[in-house]
């Protein structure tokens, strides 16, 4: 799996659309265990996104992801932007100078992203975020050759894992057991962020999924 510029431009679109069409959604699982604004939060960021980079000329994707990073970072409320900016900002130093991911290269940049997901959120795997999806789809990346149907599924499964986990990191962990009977929104809305970057490598797949 080699992604390019566009492709990368791509999958940022990809998200947003389907961010877009699962905000209500991702506010109503968030709704019992925290905010209740996750997806409206992500919902403007990404919107901010696309915007931004569909204004800019990029040459390689770090400069990229970088522009993803900081507008999330600035756009986004509550824990949501603080997260997913560090993990595409740390993703972005890993990719500096590269007009294309390589396998190589986008296992190195997810590993950055893992461990700045870790250190920012304090949070490891079972603890009901959305580490509970992103460390699965490492560690199928830095084991097997990238085939993007199966990180999809790597990723839904770890979605799907967080309902009837306790929560034990963030606001959720003080409902402590009345935590359990929900998805985690960082997982879902992770987890979408996978699916979409499946749709972009497999379009006409992806459109019929």
């Amino acid at each position: 799996m080699n992604l390019s510029v566009e492709d990368v431009k791509r999958w940022m679109h990809v998200s947003n659309q389907k961010i877009q069409e699962n905000k209500e959604y991702l506010s109503e699982l968030d709704q019992p265990i925290g905010d209740g604004d996750h997806g409206h939060n992500l919902g403007r960021g990404f919107e901010e996104v696309v915007k931004k980079i569909e204004r800019e000329d990029y040459q390689e994707i770090g400069a990229l992801m970088k522009d993803v990073a900081m507008t999330l970072i600035s756009k986004v409320g509550g824990a949501a932007g603080p997260l997913y900016g560090t993990a595409f900002l740390k993703a972005a130093d890993e990719w500096k100078g590269s007009p294309t991911i390589t396998e190589e290269l986008f296992i190195q940049g997810l590993e950055a992203a893992v461990e700045g997901l870790r250190t920012r959120g304090k949070a490891d795997r079972g603890e009901k975020t959305l580490i509970d999806v992103w460390v699965p789809v490492l560690d199928y990346v830095q084991n097997h050759d990238i085939q993007p149907f199966e990180l999809k599924g790597i990723a839904k499964e770890g979605m799907q894992s967080t309902n009837g986990m306790q929560a034990k990191k963030g606001r959720a962990a003080y409902f402590r057991e009345a935590s359990t009977s929900h998805i985690d929104p960082g997982a879902y809305s992770s987890y979408l962020l996978f699916e979409a970057l499946y749709e972009s490598v497999n379009i006409e797949e992806g459109a019929h999924d």
